[in-house]
């Protein structure tokens, strides 16, 4: 089955600012688009604001002017339902309300052609559940833009229960031909970004929950050393908490209320109090006049303090071994144990530092953690976690070796698995997980990731570079700190460890 025909008209309904994105890429893409809005003069408005941004592109030499005339004179405002009875394709981007949805649907079964393509633009209602309101359903699919869609470029192409094969791959084909990433996924709660982002949020409010650290600190630790983009109190600002949380919630009911995706009180909280994020002017930040914005927010950072002279090195340090040469390169010397096979540095004081694993600071006599990194030599901060039993001069020395390295410090609480790590296992389990049970491929999730929401790598990508156990090891260690099951790892994470593991043992 081949992408949509050009000369066959796409026609949107629900005009509001992701109705006239995915209108606007149909139109450059070369369709005649017809624009439906039950709200009177709504069309019209969304067909000037379109042709406004054609403008905007042929001002920046995106797009040719006689193109851009060309592309208006296919954008048609439709008065009534009956004009998209010719269309090949009826992308539905209304109100996030199933009966809404399902009543739509059915009325345009009522007026399109048998061949004509539906598609929905949800982002958190079952696609089974919409198309279950149809006569025919195995036509019916779900088109996943992410805002803004002319910018961004993945779509997700979610087949209900009922989508015909041929229905889908007409989708994922036609969204290829506009110039658009499409993954395939099956409906399920959340599809692939909205399932398995979760814990980048989660973990960052739970941390916060513990006093571990302030927002700005953990958005500092998540950027400057996870790589990520942005941190999660700034980007759900910028989201939106209301928009955010509906997400979360939507989530969490649809998986019966599973523990792994519970809501945060602490955002519940922000949006009851009405501070929303950007839009409101306050959220996690406070962006109105006098406010310093997420920008401006100063993470917490250590004080200078004195390097050591030397660290012995007992074990390789497993993920984070290029800290090894790092050290050396920063004129520290570095005694090494070959008979050792731990994964940890001791400081000359006699106290050890080691890779955040799940555990905490206070069980052990005098330990410093350090969180994980992307890359430790590109990473500009680095967290430390250490509890109140930890002596001063171990805590000293491990800020003075990071600074050595040129590295800004954040020393937070005395949490297991720290900030980036046990964000970064949280999300290679539920990427594992949705693998087992058939939602998309590993590479589909790792494009969908690193496209729907700028991710530095792909859960599987992650997974790779840190080792077959490194992500059940950590998780388990915090599911015997936390029983809930909230960390309990997945039966296809702890098949695909130990099932490499016998493997490698077998070779």
């Amino acid at each position: 089955m081949t992408a949509l025909d050009l000369s066959s008209p796409v026609a949107v309904v629900g005009t509001g600012t992701m109705g006239q994105g995915i209108a606007q890429v149909a139109l450059v893409a070369g369709h005649p688009v017809r624009l439906f809005d039950t709200a009177p003069g709504r069309a019209r408005e969304a067909a000037v604001a379109i042709g406004a941004r054609l403008d905007r592109l042929v001002e920046k030499n995106r797009l040719a002017a006689s193109d851009r005339d060309i592309a208006r004179a296919r954008l048609v405002a439709a008065e009534s339902l009956g004009d998209l009875a010719d269309c090949g394709l009826v992308v539905e981007a209304v109100l996030e309300q199933l009966d809404v949805k399902q009543e739509l649907f059915r009325a345009l079964e009522d007026v399109v052609g048998e061949d004509c393509l539906l598609a929905t633009n949800t982002s958190s209602l079952s696609v089974t559940a919409i198309g279950g309101a149809l006569r025919n359903p195995g036509r019916f699919v779900g088109l996943h833009f992410f805002n803004p869609a002319p910018l961004l470029p993945l779509v997700e192409v979610v087949s209900g229960y009922a989508t015909d094969v041929t229905s889908a791959t007409r989708a994922y084909e036609t969204a290829r031909s506009w110039g658009k990433t499409p993954v395939a996924c099956a409906d399920t709660p959340g599809f692939i970004v909205n399932r398995i982002a979760r814990p980048f949020y989660a973990e960052a409010f739970a941390v916060y929950e513990a006093q571990g650290a302030d927002p700005a600190t953990i958005d500092a630790v998540l950027r400057e050393s996870g790589g990520f983009r942005m941190g999660a109190f700034e980007l759900t600002d910028l989201i939106g908490q209301d928009v955010n949380e509906s997400v979360t919630h939507s989530v969490w009911q649809s998986f019966f209320q599973d523990v792994r995706f519970t809501p945060s009180l602490a955002q519940r909280r922000l949006v009851e109090s009405g501070r929303l994020g950007r839009k409101t002017g306050h959220g996690w930040f406070d962006y109105r006049d006098d406010g310093t914005g997420a920008e401006g927010a100063e993470p917490h950072t250590a004080e200078k303090q004195q390097a050591p002279a030397y660290v012995l090195a007992e074990g390789d340090l497993g993920p984070a071994a290029e800290l090894l040469a790092l050290i050396r390169e920063a004129g520290i010397q570095v005694r090494e144990d070959e008979e050792d096979h731990g994964t940890r540095l001791v400081l000359p004081g006699g106290g050890q530092l080691a890779l955040a694993d799940g555990q905490t600071s206070v069980e052990f006599r005098d330990v410093v953690y350090f969180d994980l990194a992307l890359d430790y030599r590109k990473a500009t901060r680095i967290a430390l976690s250490a509890s109140q039993d930890t002596s001063q001069q171990t805590l000293s020395e491990a800020i003075g070796l990071f600074q050595a390295l040129g590295k800004d410090v954040s020393v937070i609480g005395d949490i297991p698995g720290m900030i980036v790590a046990r964000t970064v296992a949280r999300i290679v389990d539920l990427a594992h997980d949705a693998v087992a049970k058939g939602v998309a491929t590993e590479e589909d999730i790792d494009t969908a990731m690193r496209l729907g929401v700028n991710y530095p790598l792909g859960p599987f990508e992650w997974s790779r570079r840190l080792g077959r156990m490194w992500a059940f090891s950590l998780l388990d260690d915090l599911h015997d700190r936390d029983p809930s099951g909230r960390y309990a790892p997945s039966l296809a994470l702890y098949r695909h460890s130990f099932a490499t593991e016998k493997r490698e043992g077998a070779s």
